[in-house]
């Protein structure tokens, strides 16, 4: 069964998962902070506009935070993947699959790694509710899509 869930081996998701448990960890007894990822369109938007809405006390670990997601995640591709981008889906529908995680994001208040790595970590009522309705939306989405025929 295993094999079935995991064909690339497990040892990779565990490895991901505690090098993400320990960034968390990290960053928080550093700086006090918790990280998440979905503010950083707000603070990308925060240093080219006036607008009151945008404006941040402390920025720049959000724009490092989230170079280290896109850092890490390249190198990974390089070193165990055949390139960078190694995807069947289609470009559009990245595009609106994209924009659709952002009005959820917002929508739900913060992205499933916040609420799932931090909030859960944290035992926040919340960021557990947030959590299974990610999910229990996520499962409803691909029985749908595959019960549908959709291919990438």
């Amino acid at each position: 069964m295993i094999e079935s869930l995991f064909p690339l081996g497990l040892y990779r998701y565990v490895t991901g998962a505690l090098l993400l448990a320990s960034g968390i960890a990290l960053i928080y007894i550093i700086s006090s902070r918790i990280p998440g990822a979905s503010t950083f369109l707000e603070t990308a938007i925060s240093f080219v506009s006036d607008r009151e809405v945008f404006r941040e006390s402390s920025r720049v670990w959000r724009i490092l935070f989230t170079a280290g997601i896109v850092l890490g995640a390249s190198l990974y591709a390089v070193f165990y993947q055949e390139g960078l981008w190694r995807t069947d889906v289609s470009l559009w529908r990245l595009l609106v699959g994209g924009i659709l995680v952002g009005f959820g994001t917002r929508f739900g208040k913060g992205c499933t790694s916040g609420h799932g790595m931090n909030g859960i970590g944290s035992l926040s009522k919340a960021s557990i509710v947030n959590f299974v309705f990610f999910l229990f939306t996520a499962i409803i989405t691909a029985l749908t899509v595959q019960a549908l025929g959709v291919t990438p």
